[in-house]
């Protein structure tokens, strides 16, 4: 099974979230009452979907992890899943992401967006101890 597979797994079962096709055209998603909040395209990677005030409330923690990659003015965050820290780390952002919509502005609801899908390019993080 891949993290993937693992993460998506594991969220199915939250009560909040309902799994169907993504809205990109590419993987699965996960939605809440509001909107998506995430989709995974590939075994190692999925979209995060915030609202523009969680992107600010955790802008340094995020741009400090090596796991996340931002697309400028984007909304969605693309989380690379190379080993069990990084599903809990989308797991928690997971929760974020379902508190932040559901507390956002109407007006930000109302404003479609498409995730980052073939906007960022994730590529697997060197190794620690790794020389090249």
């Amino acid at each position: 099974m891949t993290l993937a597979q693992r993460a998506l797994e594991r969220l199915t079962v939250w009560p909040d979230l309902t799994a169907e096709p993504a809205s990109c055209g590419t993987g699965r998603a996960l939605r809440s009452r509001y909107s998506e909040i995430v989709h995974f395209h590939t075994d190692h990677e999925a979209d995060l979907h915030l609202t523009s005030g969680a992107i600010r409330r955790f802008s340094g923690d995020l741009a400090g992890s090596t796991a996340i990659r931002m697309v400028p003015g984007s909304r969605w965050v693309t989380v690379r899943l190379d080993c069990d820290t990084d599903v809990d780390l989308l797991l928690s952002l997971v929760s974020a992401a379902l508190h932040a919509h559901q507390a956002r502005p109407p007006a930000e609801a109302l404003v479609p967006e498409t995730c980052n899908f073939r906007r960022v390019t994730v590529l697997p993080r060197a190794r620690q101890g790794a020389r090249g």
